[in-house]
């Protein structure tokens, strides 16, 4: 259904009318307060559990909500997400650089910190400059999805998993992460013999991974936890992995012990090396 009017919210046909049903009235409210803030020739397509709202042509911004949004959420689900986020997140897509910042600005009184996106939870947004590319859109997905099922979740594997669909296919029906630029930095980090223990990585605190950014927006944390995210999908472990560490999390916080069983690992150091030489293989790829 399309409602036409100088500022056009969208339904996506195939949007489930059940879905719909059971949040229409929460809906309905977010979507007035909405009108009240989204500029003239923005256009609002709802893609449960998410609004997606852009300033590119309608049909564009459509297609970004069916073509990336939707296959993400879709393909998450089936392997991972059984419960949708409690509250609905705005998805804003500006079609520039200038647009990304201005409006983030206008609107949120943000001044980005990186070119690409970042999600503000006090807006409940998520902010992107979709000139970039979809990578950070499908890598923002994930953290309200891992929210909603996996609260307990560490945040090694958190940004592992976001990072690991930054770059992603659909394989047999599934979501598949691609190597990406995280790979490099990795690669260099292995080279040079300063990647951590897969102990050290897992048992970090937020404040700790968040900290070990480098340079030009490249973390060594987020990219170990990337490639190992990314050797479990390769060996077909990465969503036993998943299910495992959310059933077993009071027990094992971290995931080491985890890690280790669904691995069939007993020594870590041993697995650390054959981890690094699979991951300096992918460079002939």
């Amino acid at each position: 259904m399309v409602l036409r009017s100088a500022w056009p919210f969208i339904f996506d046909p195939q949007t489930n009318a059940d879905s719909l049903a059971s949040t229409h009235v929460a809906l309905t409210e977010h979507l007035a307060r909405l009108k009240k803030k989204v500029p003239q020739n923005f256009t609002v397509v709802v893609q449960p559990p998410f609004v997606v709202i852009g300033d590119e042509p309608p049909e564009t911004v459509r297609r970004r909500a069916t073509n990336t949004v939707k296959w993400t959420v879709d393909r998450l689900k089936l392997d991972y997400f059984k419960r949708d986020p409690q509250e609905i997140i705005d998805i804003w897509l500006f079609r520039d650089g200038a647009s990304y910042t201005n409006h983030a600005r206008l609107l949120f009184d943000d001044t980005p910190t990186t070119p690409f996106g970042y999600y503000s939870a006090e807006h409940r947004a998520l902010v992107m400059n979709i000139s970039t590319g979809g990578g950070t859109l499908v890598h923002e997905i994930v953290h309200p999805f891992m929210r909603a099922n996996f609260p307990e979740c560490p945040a090694w594997f958190n940004e592992g998993l976001a990072s690991l669909y930054e770059a992603s296919v659909e394989k047999n029906g599934r979501i598949r992460g691609l190597i990406n630029w995280r790979f490099k930095g990795l690669e260099r980090a292995i080279k040079d013999g300063t990647t951590l223990s897969f102990r050290q990585l897992t048992s970090m605190g937020d404040a700790e991974f968040y900290g070990g950014t480098d340079h030009a927006g490249y973390s060594r944390y987020y990219a170990q936890a990337r490639y190992l995210c990314y050797y479990l999908q390769e060996k077909e472990l990465l969503v036993k992995f998943y299910h495992e560490f959310v059933a077993h999390v009071k027990q094992d916080p971290t995931g080491y012990e985890t890690l280790k069983r669904v691995l069939g690992e007993g020594d870590m150091d041993a697995f650390k090396k054959k981890w690094e030489k699979f991951v300096l293989e992918l460079r002939s790829q």
